[in-house]
């Protein structure tokens, strides 16, 4: 009789332990994914890439964040700096004068980079709203699909657009991502993650990028077309030079 109730208290905390382990909320599933990926060391560290013949570096200054861009333009170096809300333009270190739309396109282009360069630091600031869709298989293996949508204040001028995350519902890691956005015709964009390295205790990835060949469903069925194959490689995104400093 002893182990027939002891069988039953095993069973009970078993079942227990799955419960537990199902109910994760999608702030416990971004959390762990932060932690897992060193996203913490963002705080007091910089960071540097070469992304498509540019190089980036996001540091801090005043406690705000300044992302800054470097590349060569014929015999000119342009220097473009992204600090908090203010943008400036250099050529060969002389400032210049750019118009406030351009202003705008070009911080938004060098946020742009960054934020997925980041991933998944970024998913908890303020403005970005997350809710769990549940759980869904890509290519065998299971996650936590999760929606993240943007406040309008304080996410940008592409506030409206939708991301989608998958999360390895073992080691918290997000393995895809996809969005849609509006500007210059709208569409959608499907990522795989590949080729994973840590450098001085932060994840970077770099990710394969995807179009659907027929743009005729939602951005939350895009995981179930690049399951079927209705998906096209539209380019890779490959960060070369990383590095990480103390500061």
């Amino acid at each position: 009789m002893n182990r027939y109730f002891t069988f039953l208290i095993l069973l009970s905390f078993l079942a227990c332990k799955e419960t537990a382990k199902e109910t994760l909320s999608v702030q416990e599933i971004v959390d762990k994914s932060i932690a897992d990926s060193g996203g913490v060391l963002y705080k007091n560290h910089d960071t540097s890439f070469i992304f498509r013949d540019k190089k980036y570096s996001a540091s801090k200054e005043d406690g705000k964040k300044v992302f800054v861009r470097i590349f060569n333009l014929d015999s000119v170096t342009v220097k473009d700096i992204k600090k908090g809300n203010s943008f400036q333009r250099f050529f060969n270190d002389s400032l210049v004068e750019v118009p406030d739309s351009m202003a705008i396109k070009y911080a938004n282009s060098i946020n742009s980079v960054h934020y997925f360069a980041r991933l998944p630091y970024g998913l908890n600031d303020k403005a970005v709203n997350k809710e769990l869709l549940g759980e869904e298989t890509i290519k065998g293996k299971e996650y936590y699909k999760v929606k993240v949508t943007f406040d309008q204040e304080g996410g940008g001028d592409d506030f409206d657009d939708t991301y989608v995350y998958w999360f390895d519902k073992e080691s918290f890691k997000p393995d895809y991502l996809a969005y849609d956005f509006h500007v210059n015709g709208g569409g959608q964009r499907f990522r795989r993650a590949y080729n994973e390295r840590y450098v001085n205790g932060i994840r970077f990835v770099d990710y394969e990028n995807y179009k659907p060949q027929k743009e005729d469903s939602g951005i939350l069925e895009i995981g179930k077309r690049f399951n079927n194959g209705e998906l096209e490689l539209l380019s890779k995104i490959e960060l070369t030079d990383i590095a990480v400093e103390k500061h």
